[in-house]
């Protein structure tokens, strides 16, 4: 029955992220723990991201924007390394607290947007978005505000957002397999999930062009503020 219920549950949420661009990751990392043990929450949500992620990107290719690659597979190289000996010497339960108050910035402040600029790249994002996903789970909105900002097209931004949260998860998985955690013992979860996000991500790639540009843009920056807020709220709860 958790099969059926999730593998729905994730078609859903995959659903969403597939026409908005993001949102789905977090809507189903806050649901999951109702139906999984802790220990197989953080891995069996990034395969299942896996899945909805490349799938969207495979649906959409042709807008893929191939350029950001590089710098932010770098990134996520060196991300992924660091922030795995991290997690044993400190603790970064405050983290969420500052990804929440960038994306608010980011979104909304211009002033902010001024100074960030000459710092913000897509190396960057890909280091802290793949580090930070070994902590938080779901950390797609990072990318999605600097997408945001340098693609207007609304296939641009979901595709190629998609691809890069692959990266992010798809390493993240390499981790838990090198710890030790057996996706197998959860196979009929995982299927099922596999074929909801899967599933979900081929109906947004048809319903995503129902929605007009100005329309998505101001969709996707009312979810960001929303998921930053109920990030930063979570941190003092």
């Amino acid at each position: 029955m958790n099969e059926l219920i999730l593998g729905l549950l994730t078609f859903f949420t995959s659903t969403i992220a597939g026409i908005i661009g993001v949102g789905g990751g977090m809507m189903l990392i806050v649901i999951l723990p109702s139906f999984l043990p802790l220990n197989a929450l953080i891995p069996i949500h990034g395969l299942t991201q896996v899945s909805s992620n490349l799938s969207r990107a495979i649906f959409g290719y042709r807008d893929v924007q191939f350029e950001v690659i590089p710098k932010f597979l770098l990134g996520s190289f060196i991300g992924i390394g660091m922030f795995t000996v991290v997690l044993t010497l400190i603790s970064l339960e405050y983290v969420p607290l500052f990804i929440g108050i960038y994306i608010l910035l980011s979104l909304w402040s211009e002033k902010f947007n001024e100074k960030i600029k000459r710092y913000e790249n897509y190396f960057l994002a890909g280091f802290f978005q793949t580090g930070l996903s070994m902590v938080v789970g779901a950390t797609g909105p990072l990318t999605m505000t600097l997408l945001l900002k340098d693609y207007k097209d609304k296939n641009k931004v979901v595709a190629t957002g998609a691809v890069l949260m692959s990266i992010t998860h798809i390493l993240k998985l390499f981790v838990f397999m090198y710890f030790g955690f057996v996706f197998f013992d959860y196979i009929g979860v995982i299927i099922a999930m596999i074929i909801g996000a899967v599933t979900g991500s081929w109906v947004s790639t048809k319903l995503r062009d129902k929605i007009d540009g100005k329309k998505f843009t101001i969709i996707l920056k009312v979810l960001l503020t929303a998921l930053a807020i109920q990030v930063i709220v979570k941190v003092f709860i």
